[in-house]
């Protein structure tokens, strides 16, 4: 085990008595009193138009997490406030069912989480996301899962069953195969092996799956795509999708702080290298060069990754998801035995297929 103190635990840290072991800030979980459960993205770059989010902030601690400045929404820090100060949306699962009954709901997937993982490790306890998908089992909805977690396999059974039914696609967030960096970078989140595993069992279970090689970070992680995309083909990823690092607001100076702790040799080469895949910058939020950037070097970050995605057979679609058997209409409140997928059933990209940031 290994300690490190941010700075804004210091202080916490310095008034314990002298000789005390050292602890990391204790997690606090509040429960958040949303209304509503599903969030509409107008996001013209993203292929998907729902998401559901059953927690805000997140303990993995990844610090180059895009989602960390939305908890300055809620007067906290993008710091070590998201990573220790969460909240639960217990109502989540009976949100949904009232979303789900809606006249107006057609049965469009809808992305677990978006923003924070729905696997982060207060879901061994709380279970709000499986719940979610038992919900999402019950009555047909087309569902998709994305996460850095190993805890997904608990769910094996819910998933293997929306499987069956053409129902599910899970993604699993591979960004490194080096346990050295992934425990600086990803403190609290599942080993790099154990994410592989947990592709290996999703594939096992007839669950489709699909690696994200994300964020994509210049000299610090590039030169591990083609492994990453290979390692995850064997385990039985059927596609694959990246992104590249995105570091909005104050996260800038949060990751730069990061790095240069973590690699004062090279930090100025990274944050140059960062520069030129975004026009000088740190970060553009413009659509679609968001995730991908721009400029000679963002072009060859972008084509070695399509280079060994088709390489290993990863540059496909996930299969169709089935939104066919989505059959609660008008108040209906119990659902007949599903019907047999009809042959030719519409996609749902949109509207069924989603390939999450996949390679076009």
């Amino acid at each position: 085990m290994h300690h490190e103190a941010l700075p804004d635990a210091q202080a916490e840290l310095d008034l314990q008595r002298e000789g005390e072991p050292l602890r990391h800030p204790l997690t606090v979980v509040q429960p958040d009193e949303a209304k509503t459960i599903l969030n509409k993205v107008d996001s013209p770059d993203l292929p998907f138009k729902w998401t559901l989010n059953p927690y805000r902030g997140c303990e993995h601690g990844c610090v180059y997490c895009y989602a960390r400045p939305g908890h300055e929404y809620l007067s906290l820090s993008c710091g070590l406030d998201f990573e220790t100060k969460l909240f639960a949306k217990h109502d989540a699962p009976q949100l949904l069912r009232k979303a789900l009954a809606k006249e107006s709901w057609e049965g469009e997937p809808i992305v677990l989480s978006g923003v924070t993982d729905p696997y982060q490790p207060i879901e061994e306890e709380l279970r709000i996301t499986r719940a979610c998908l038992e919900v999402c089992l019950e009555l047909r909805q087309p569902v998709c899962v994305i996460t850095k977690s190993r805890r997904v396999t608990r769910d094996l059974d819910v998933l293997s069953a929306l499987a069956k039914l053409n129902l599910v696609h899970v993604a699993i967030s591979v960004t490194t195969l080096d346990h050295s960096l992934a425990s600086i970078m990803e403190p609290r989140a599942s080993s790099p092996a154990s994410r592989v595993d947990a592709i290996h069992k999703l594939a096992q279970a007839g669950v489709p799956t699909m690696v994200m090689v994300a964020p994509v970070i210049p000299a610090i992680n590039d030169h591990e795509v083609p492994a990453i995309l290979k390692r995850c083909r064997v385990a039985g990823a059927r596609a694959a999708g990246t992104v590249l690092l995105r570091l909005p607001h104050q996260l800038k100076e949060l990751f730069l702080q990061w790095l240069r702790t973590h690699f004062p040799d090279r930090a100025a080469k990274v944050e140059s290298q960062i520069r030129d895949t975004r026009d000088g910058e740190l970060y553009t939020s413009g659509w679609f060069e968001r995730g991908r950037g721009s400029g000679a070097l963002a072009d060859q970050l972008r084509s070695t990754f399509e280079v060994f995605a088709r390489r290993n057979g990863l540059d496909k679609r996930l299969p169709p998801l089935n939104r066919t058997l989505f059959a609660l209409r008008k108040g209906e409140s119990v659902l007949p035995s599903p019907p047999a997928a009809a042959s030719g059933a519409p996609s749902v990209m949109g509207r069924a297929q989603l390939g999450l940031f996949a390679t076009p």
